[in-house]
């Protein structure tokens, strides 16, 4: 097997451009950068980056791509210059590579066999590079079905898992309508996701998309307040769940109840929505000491924003030892390798500080307060010695414990705020045998990938469910379209969406 040397792919902004604004911080590598990472799969001979079976193989522990994407195919395609097919390839498994292309932790990459020995290949970098050169050529277009079913699915959540349930529903016929309590669609997409790694407008074009091929949205809808959920149930002849796990777990050590301790979620939203409108008052970092308690992605999110908003400084705490440089023997390949890197938001807080922000090994101990009853500090303690790091505004970000509901969750038969039953299938309904649910609130908190995966899984179990009642067996007898086919295959020649103008 030839060894192929070559660089990573340049994807990334200037640090000190980027800390200026709030737009993206990577692009796509340029078409000679993704053919020369196309080239290097090429030598491969073992693809465990895309186990078969899809959605299946890796809810029973597979490494590799979750939905299945035909990741070797597609690279070859980009490596001979025949873009259009490649996304014809990648669009089969994936409804929207323009969000795992930007937000994925590619454990196709963490099982990639070049990364045995060297760096593996840019699989992300690849895929993003296909979207967005479909969407700048105009071969992205909406997904109309030819035939429409008398059968109503109302959709709770306009997350990943929402929206990919949401567009396969729609391609098979089914009359879809999602709705979100927020006042855009998009979920954490939106809201959830500093606008670093994910432009607002490109969830806005592909939610344009949706609609243009027959999707209703429902802002401002609440299930519980503005829609009872047995009038959803009622209305509808399935009902899907997917509304998220957005409930922040919260830290019980003293002070915790402090002016200027923060929960994660609603500080990049609160953030968010200024940037985005101009009006709503942030959680504001600015001229402040910030410490963030957590050291996952959203941990990193809320580094990247408190920099942006101008705080004095940034420290991110974690109970964790420093990883290794190295894959050791406790994270064996083909998984995930769990080695000390520098995530986007760590290289601008170290290009700002001199160091990395985070501090590894530090347990909070308690939280303390001024003399105006404002939090002052947090108190730690690092190895087995306490001291006090200041702090005008400290996040948790430390994990999310289910779906924030006001007992909706229950009236459709639910029995936990993690409407997961015994086993592991997307099908698993509740009482109600047309209610369903998928995404984070059924399966935890994940990746965006995972989401689509359990959405396009609860989509086909639910379109198998519909065509068994009569009225939609014969309004698609030979006719509609059936889940499991390519949706590409039966894509509308309508108008196609131009990334170059984007949707109002």
């Amino acid at each position: 097997m030839r060894a192929i040397a070559s660089p990573p792919p340049t994807t990334s902004r200037d640090i000190r451009l980027r800390l200026a604004d709030h737009a993206e911080v990577a692009h796509a590598p340029c078409d000679a950068e993704a053919s020369a990472e196309g080239e290097r799969c090429m030598s491969c001979g073992a693809a465990f980056c895309m186990p078969s079976g899809g959605y299946a193989s890796h809810a029973g522990g597979a490494a590799g791509c979750p939905i299945g994407n035909r990741i070797p195919e597609w690279n070859e395609l980009v490596s001979l210059g025949r873009w259009e097919e490649a996304y014809a390839n990648l669009a089969e498994t994936n409804n929207f590579p323009e969000f795992t292309g930007r937000l994925c932790p590619a454990p196709c990459q963490d099982a990639c066999i070049h990364g045995l020995n060297e760096r593996p290949v840019g699989i992300k970098s690849i895929e993003r590079a296909i979207i967005d050169k479909a969407f700048a050529r105009g071969w992205v277009r909406q997904n109309t079905p030819a035939v429409r079913l008398d059968t109503q699915v109302g959709i709770v959540g306009s997350g990943p898992a929402g929206l990919a349930a949401a567009d396969q529903l729609n391609q098979a016929g089914h009359r879809v309508t999602v709705f979100e309590r927020a006042d855009r669609v998009g979920g954490l997409l939106v809201y959830g996701v500093p606008s670093m790694k994910l432009e607002k407008a490109v969830v806005a074009r592909r939610v344009a998309l949706l609609e243009r091929a027959g999707v209703r949205f429902r802002t401002r809808t609440a299930i519980g307040e503005d829609v009872r959920a047995e009038d959803l149930a009622a209305e509808h002849d399935a009902v899907l769940v997917a509304a998220g796990a957005v409930r922040g777990r919260r830290l019980r050590i003293p002070g915790a109840d402090l002016p200027g301790v923060e929960m994660a979620m609603p500080y990049l939203e609160s953030a968010t929505r200024h940037w985005l409108d101009g009006e709503a008052k942030p959680i504001d970092a600015a001229g402040r000491d910030v410490v963030i308690i957590g050291g996952g992605d959203t941990g990193a999110d809320c580094i990247a924003t408190a920099l942006r908003q101008g705080c004095r400084s940034v420290v991110n705490i974690t109970r964790r030892d420093r990883p290794p440089a190295e894959r050791d023997a406790a994270h064996p390949w083909p998984g995930p390798p769990d080695t000390y890197t520098l995530d986007y938001a760590h290289a601008e807080g170290a290009a700002v500080q001199g160091a990395d922000p985070r501090a590894w090994g530090v347990t909070p101990v308690a939280f303390e307060a001024d003399g105006a009853g404002r939090l002052a500090g947090l108190r730690v303690r690092r190895c087995g010695r306490d001291e006090v790091l200041p702090a005008q505004l400290a996040v948790l970000s430390i994990g999310f414990v289910g779906t924030d509901h006001n007992g909706w969750l229950t009236d459709l038969g639910f029995s936990r705020d993690r409407p997961a039953s015994a086993g592991n299938q997307p099908e698993r309904s509740t009482r109600f045998a047309h209610v369903f649910a998928c995404g984070d609130c059924r399966r935890g908190p994940s990746l965006v990938v995972h989401a689509i995966a359990e959405g396009r899984a609860a989509a086909a179990v639910i379109d198998g469910m519909l065509r068994k009642k009569p009225h939609a067996a014969d309004a698609s007898a030979g006719r509609g379209h059936r889940l499991g086919v390519p949706p590409q295959a039966a894509a509308s020649r309508e108008r196609p969406v131009r990334a170059d103008r984007p949707p109002r």
